[in-house]
């Protein structure tokens, strides 16, 4: 089967929206990709802004800011395609949304961009919501991309996203599972705002920068990290936990960026530990890293540090791969989704059993 489908999604970065254009073939239960087109397509500083301050909103204007953002993200999908030539080319749209609200102990998931003002925006079909049938099963809803790792990217054992959270997703022997390592990119976006640039590029402020270890020790003993797996994190742990906490120490910037990057290297590292516990025999193992913090190349270096005396090959892939896998999975899910197979393995996040998840709009006309 062939399908061509368009991902969309937003990071907790606010970097921008990420559109990728993929054709998907499934054969016997193998399937294979190809990306035609991708972009990121940067958020003004007033949508920047609705998004970052929308879980300060109340519910009448939160739902008119899911509405209006709907109807954007169906806008910048239309540029998307006539920008590529891609009218009368598009199957379906998958779109993830902008996580707000990520609350699974209350079974409860947030994501802005209402599926229907896509469709209604575009006129093709759009799944979306694709967390919420996991999340009312008792899962966690993240990470969300281990289904489409585990079909697109067979090669890899562990599959590491350095995104506004970093997380990692692990083809066992056994069973896949994946959960959220620590916060990333968007504490040490942060603090790069502060040096007045938009990201740390390349890491050279980190490199710059000294480890203060009475702040890497106050980072991770947070108790996140000594619950086990499956669990997932709100963005809000970065910005009201992580980030405060690096800056009540008064450090300089450099020095800031380069303790986070030492945190986010030592609890990947840590988190990498429990997965190869399970793959006892099984040495080299190949790690691809992807998201936008696998640009950094000093976080890279210290990753590497630490995983290659543990066997473990960390691969960083070409740029249309680091950059859009997200959107790529979501594209993948969107296929799944309207196929009927499962989007969300349980083993994965802990729910009472996989599940088909996404709702599903009809943006063409019958």
């Amino acid at each position: 089967m062939f399908y061509r489908a368009i991902g969309v999604m937003s990071g907790s970065s606010l970097d921008g929206l990420d559109i990728v254009f993929a054709e998907f073939t499934e054969s016997r239960g193998q399937w294979s990709f190809e990306i035609r087109a991708a972009d990121c397509l940067p958020y003004s500083s007033e949508w920047e802004d609705r998004l970052r301050n929308a879980i300060h909103l109340n519910a009448l204007d939160y739902m008119r800011l899911h509405t209006a953002y709907g109807h954007y993200v169906g806008q910048q999908v239309n540029h998307f395609i006539r920008q590529h030539g891609l009218e009368h080319q598009v199957q379906l749209i998958a779109s993830h949304g902008h996580t707000t609200f990520h609350e699974p102990q209350h079974r409860m998931t947030g994501q802005l961009g209402d599926g229907a003002a896509i469709a209604a925006a575009t006129g093709i079909n759009v799944v979306s919501d694709l967390r919420a049938m996991d999340i009312a099963l008792g899962g966690q809803g993240a990470p969300i991309v281990p289904m489409g790792e585990k079909l697109l990217f067979p090669e890899y054992r562990l599959l590491l996203n350095i995104g506004g959270i970093a997380n990692i997703s692990a083809n066992l022997p056994d069973a896949c599972v994946a959960f959220d390592i620590c916060p990333a990119n968007r504490v040490l976006n942060a603090f790069a705002a502060e040096a007045g640039q938009a990201y740390d590029a390349g890491g050279a402020m980190a490199a710059a920068g000294f480890v203060r270890d009475e702040v890497l020790s106050r980072l991770n003993q947070q108790a996140y990290y000594a619950q086990p797996f499956p669990k997932s994190l709100a963005n809000d742990f970065g910005t009201d936990v992580i980030f405060p906490l690096l800056k009540g120490a008064a450090l300089s910037v450099p020095d800031a960026l380069r303790t986070m990057v030492e945190h986010i290297a030592i609890q990947t590292t840590r988190s990498v530990g429990k997965l190869l516990q399970r793959l006892p025999q099984e040495r080299p193992v190949k790690l691809l890293a992807t998201g936008g913090g696998a640009h950094n190349s000093f976080l890279v270096e210290r990753l590497q540090a630490g995983l290659r005396p543990m066997g473990v090959e960390v691969v960083v892939p070409d740029a249309g791969l680091v950059n859009y896998k997200e959107a790529l999975v979501m594209a993948l899910l969107g296929v799944l989704r309207w196929r009927e197979e499962n989007t969300v393995l349980h083993t994965v996040t802990g729910a009472s059993r996989s599940s088909i998840g996404g709702a599903v709009w009809i943006g063409q006309e019958a």
